[in-house]
């Protein structure tokens, strides 16, 4: 296993090289730049900002500058918040996107599975339907139509909760974010979870359980081990997209977390910025591949590396 995992982070690094080189370059061919302004500034102040930033050096020079810093750990000044570093952003930001996040994830599994198992055990009942029904309107539905109804609803009508803010994260202030970004996820894991229960329920194995009359929640716990493997595969990308913050609900709900932060540095040619949560996400991201190919291995043996 170590090795194994020695070779997933070889592979892991080229990765991250190619999606950084891919974002700077993209960044700056993209129209515009971080100091055009409706009311364009003075040649000598534009040169002088140009310099300060580094942005009148050769486009490969600049590259290979980010990258060395990069590599220091240092994401640059940011262009629109002149005075935070991209460090300091996501020093603030990136705790309060994973809080939520981490809450969305938890809550979707500790729904999103149950119900997968419960529509899978009263296939093509009414269970079964209802379920399906709620996945399908929880996956079609998206988040910037179920964030203003929660507003409504709960913030507005009935109001119970707080329509936006952060509020130092108090709970009441978090409730409604982390159900809009739990929905879509709830849905997608009842889906993949019944599919996988409906497969795994009738392989060979659990017919032999059935034989031997074991009672039906010791059957549904070895069946959920191995119907567990492809929502296993969903969950790294999407624990990755949760924990580093959702564009749509941060900046609906006026929450101070990186989504919303590359809403804003994108819309104001931020490179840092953006390039910052770009390399973040990919972090993220192959980091939870990782974790999930290593829980893919110690859940099914068939899969472990030699």
């Amino acid at each position: 296993m170590p090795s194994y995992i020695l070779r997933r982070l070889a592979t892991a690094l080229p990765t991250l090289f190619v999606v950084v080189t891919l974002s700077f370059f993209l960044m700056r061919l993209a129209p515009g730049g971080p100091f055009d302004l409706e009311q364009p500034l003075e040649a000598k102040v534009m040169a002088n900002l140009r310099r300060i930033y580094r942005l009148d050096q050769p486009l490969l020079a600049q590259y290979l500058t980010y990258l060395g810093a990069l590599l220091r750990g240092d994401f640059g000044p940011s262009f629109y918040f002149r005075d935070f570093t991209i460090g300091e952003l996501f020093a603030h930001g990136l705790p309060v996107s994973m809080r939520l996040g981490a809450s969305a994830l938890l809550l979707a599994l500790a729904i999103g599975g149950p119900l997968g198992v419960l529509a899978a055990f009263r296939h093509n009942r009414l269970a079964d339907h209802a379920v399906m029904g709620f996945a399908t309107a929880g996956i079609t539905i998206p988040s910037f139509v179920v964030a203003p109804v929660l507003q409504l609803v709960f913030g507005l009508g009935l109001a119970w909760l707080p329509v936006g803010g952060w509020n130092g994260g108090a709970v009441r202030n978090t409730i409604l974010p982390i159900v809009t970004l739990a929905l879509p996820q709830i849905a997608v894991i009842a889906r993949m979870m019944r599919a996988a229960m409906i497969e795994t329920l009738c392989a060979d194995h659990i017919r032999t359980l059935r034989a031997q009359g074991l009672p039906a929640a010791t059957i549904a716990l070895h069946a959920a081990r191995g119907a567990a493997l492809p929502v296993l595969s969903y969950l790294g990308p999407a624990a990755a997209a949760l924990l580093t913050g959702s564009v749509v609900v941060e900046t609906i709900f006026g929450i101070p977390g990186i989504g919303r932060y590359f809403v804003e540095g994108a819309l104001n040619r931020d490179y840092t910025l953006v390039m910052g949560t770009v390399v973040v996400v990919a972090i993220f991201v192959l980091v939870f591949n990782l974790a999930v190919d290593i829980l893919y291995a110690l859940l099914d043996p068939r899969v472990r590396p030699e």
